[in-house]
């Protein structure tokens, strides 16, 4: 009988996770998955505390956490690693899929507010996983034993993003910080990869997901929460760490690169 192959250090369940973004959508769903895998979750959430105390009530299993900060500050992104830590008894797995996306065209949008935007972004997108991910991976080297980091990226970071400029960016530098670590951190044990999805069905995007959105794909239709879920639920697995440094594309064939 053939044997699944594991990594030494790396357990295949009830691992310690910190989902970020985990109220609602997507990050609820990823935050279903581990839970099923019978992994002890934290949901992080912004501003949303009603809807992480649901997602959290309805994981499998028991010992999650529910875990409030902003993540547009500094200290207080380390500060969500810590009382992850503290909550779980360690950390294992960082899923960093907290995300702003408004719009901002260029052509329409007064400089100030253009700015903002962007400083948002910069703040929430790329530099809040940026300490996150240092926070994480500097106590999973303490713990012994590697870890993972999985990325929410997106489509949008090679398919552009005309009204939404910032958010197109601040995703590509998530996928280029992404592979950075990757080759610094696995001396350690330490995967890091990324999935990019297209439109993903949220209560966040449902506004926008019109005939033509849907018809971008062959398939006719966007992804579900639980499917973008289960491809950073194998990222997270001992089975895919020399896929360590990927950006896996989880979009439908609605966009394809070279």
């Amino acid at each position: 009988m053939e044997q699944t192959q594991t990594v030494p250090g790396i357990p295949a369940s009830g691992r310690r996770v910190l989902v970020t973004g985990a109220a609602r959508g997507l990050g609820r769903a990823v935050a279903h998955a581990f839970a099923a895998h019978g992994d002890r979750v934290a949901v992080h959430y912004g501003t949303r505390r009603r809807d992480a105390e649901a997602t959290a009530a309805a994981l499998p299993g028991s010992g999650h956490a529910v875990l409030g900060a902003d993540l547009a500050e500094p200290e207080h992104a380390v500060g969500l690693v810590d009382a992850a830590a503290e909550a779980l008894g360690g950390v294992d797995v960082l899923v960093n899929n907290a995300a702003v996306n408004t719009p901002h065209p260029p052509a329409d949008t007064p400089f100030a507010e253009w700015d903002a935007a962007w400083r948002q972004h910069v703040a929430v997108n790329l530099l809040a996983p940026a300490h996150l991910s240092h926070a994480a991976a500097r106590r999973m080297i303490d713990q012994g034993g590697g870890g993972r980091i999985v990325n929410v990226g997106s489509r949008g970071a090679f398919r552009g993003e005309p009204d939404h400029p910032a958010y197109g960016a601040t995703k590509a530098g998530l996928h280029a910080l992404g592979q950075s670590l990757a080759v610094a951190l696995a001396p350690h044990g330490i995967a890091v990869a990324s999935v990019a999805p297209g439109f993903v069905d949220t209560e966040r995007v449902a506004h926008r997901l019109t005939d033509a959105v849907r018809a971008q794909s062959p398939f006719g239709r966007v992804a579900t929460p639980e499917e973008v879920a289960a491809a950073v639920l194998w990222l997270a697995s001992p089975q895919a760490q020399w896929s360590s440094g990927t950006v896996l594309d989880v979009n439908g064939a609605s966009y394809l690169r070279t």
